[in-house]
């Protein structure tokens, strides 16, 4: 299997895993900021196990530490307004907004790395839209505003995937995750004392939430993070924002069968899922249909 194949592959299980963080969002009690306070402290401290953890860091320049505590940051913030949609909507809305992040790829890039803009991710980017607003379409009027945080989430996750991907050469999958974890805990931990009462940030989960973390922690974050890390070095921005797509598509259904949230659906939702699903693994082979004609026009010339 080609290396791009088998990141692509790899992006895509990883997707699968990440459409159960918004049922295990939703089936969570504790509230947006604690919930991800202790989903970041659980994936520090079991890299902080690992011996490769360690030996990254230690070949990591202090300029990379700083970068990847700065993303960390943006990721905590991502994850905040992700889970707060769910509080606000429920999985299907937050989920679906993640869908925008190629449009924001496709706009945001290329002023990051200072490049052109490529006019094909820009339609493709939009070509979510249609898709986007059929799945979300005739949300009740107190969803809205999670809808709102959950377009602020996707905005969030297209500058952190387009960061890790600029900087993921330097540095190894599981050392910068750790470091990415630790300081989104620190963070959260940092702002705890200026918090209202009633919004603590460290709260003692129960039994059935702890349970609930761990799986969130272990197999729905920590796995398929290094994984996308690993991917990313085969794969663009664009690509994996774009396959990122189908993050709603596992949520939306497992949001049926593990929630009941078909009550809530209609006819446009099923619309909307054939159209993200076109854009997704269309996208892909356009790549490949625009790689092999280049390829014909150099032999050509030869």
């Amino acid at each position: 299997m080609a290396s791009s194949t088998r990141a692509l592959v790899q992006i895509h299980f990883c997707v699968m895993l990440w459409g159960f963080t918004a049922i295990l969002g939703k089936a969570i009690t504790l509230r947006a900021v604690p919930l991800v306070w202790w989903r970041m402290i659980l994936v520090t401290a079991a890299l902080m196990l690992l011996p490769r953890f360690w030996k990254g860091i230690g070949s990591l320049a202090p300029r990379m530490i700083a970068i990847y505590i700065g993303i960390g940051v943006i990721v905590a913030v991502h994850w905040l307004t992700f889970y707060g949609s769910i509080k606000l909507s429920n999985a299907s809305v937050a989920a679906t907004c993640m869908a925008l992040a190629p449009l924001f790829v496709a706009f945001i890039e290329p002023l990051l790395v200072q490049r052109q803009f490529d006019v094909r991710e820009l339609l493709f980017g939009l070509a979510v839209i249609p898709g986007v607003g059929l799945v979300v379409g005739g949300i009740p009027a107190e969803m809205r505003t999670g809808l709102a945080v959950g377009i602020l989430s996707a905005l969030l996750a297209a500058i952190f995937g387009m960061l890790n991907k600029r900087f993921i050469e330097h540095g190894e999958a599981l050392s910068i995750t750790g470091l990415e974890m630790a300081a989104g805990a620190m963070c959260l931990t940092l702002l705890a004392p200026l918090m209202p009462a009633s919004e603590p940030v460290i709260v003692k989960p129960s039994a059935h939430d702890a349970v609930l973390l761990l799986i969130l922690s272990m197999g729905c974050t920590l796995l398929p993070f290094a994984l996308s890390l690993v991917a990313l070095r085969e794969l663009s921005a664009f690509t994996t924002a774009l396959a990122i797509n189908m993050e709603p598509v596992y949520a939306i259904v497992l949001a049926i069968l593990l929630l009941g949230e078909q009550r809530e659906l209609h006819f446009g939702f099923y619309l909307g899922v054939i159209i993200v699903f076109i854009v997704v693994f269309s996208h892909p082979l356009f790549k490949k249909a625009a790689a092999w004609q280049n390829f014909l026009s150099v032999w050509k010339q030869n």
